[in-house]
């Protein structure tokens, strides 16, 4: 992850709990696969035994992944947050001036996004756009498909 990546505390306890998992659970039924595959025999040609290295590779590699992102990131604590302007960590909430159609969106660091949840990074086009908006401005945000023009209808904490 880059150096100084922004966190909403909600990201960062997430994060924390992977890492947990990775630490406390992963780690152990990995030893067990590798105790296991040691059994069957010569290591050099014993399949479960390269897999379950290479599975421990994986994990230790997220493991120090998730350590470095924790140690680097700016956290953006709740009481940091005013609805005064769209930032990160607030909901706001548009009405799309072509379509008519409305949209509410979280707006999280790039680490925490989720398109599916309607979560955009405060990097991505349409996040760029609307950071620093205020209630009942209008947002002109270019995006690889043309323009987007957005009116900021409410602003809330997430």
């Amino acid at each position: 992850m880059p150096e100084g990546t922004i966190l909403t505390e909600s990201g960062l306890k997430k994060l924390e709990e992977e890492l947990d998992y990775l630490v406390s659970v992963r780690r152990n039924e990995i030893s067990e696969q590798i105790a296991v595959a040691r059994g069957f025999g010569d290591l050099s040609e014993n399949a479960e035994y390269d897999e379950a290295k290479k599975e421990q590779a994986k994990v230790e590699e997220q493991i120090t992944r998730l350590q470095a992102t924790i140690r680097t990131a700016t956290v953006v604590a709740d009481d940091e947050i005013t609805t005064e302007k769209v930032s990160i960590g607030t909901v706001v909430k548009v009405k799309d001036l072509d379509d008519g159609e409305t949209y509410e969106y979280s707006i999280v660091g790039a680490n925490e996004a989720d398109p599916l949840e309607n979560k955009i990074s405060n990097e991505s086009p349409v996040g760029a756009g609307l950071i620093g908006m205020k209630k009942n401005q209008t947002a002109t945000i270019a995006i690889p498909a043309g323009t987007l023009r957005y009116k900021i209808l409410s602003i809330r904490k997430d």
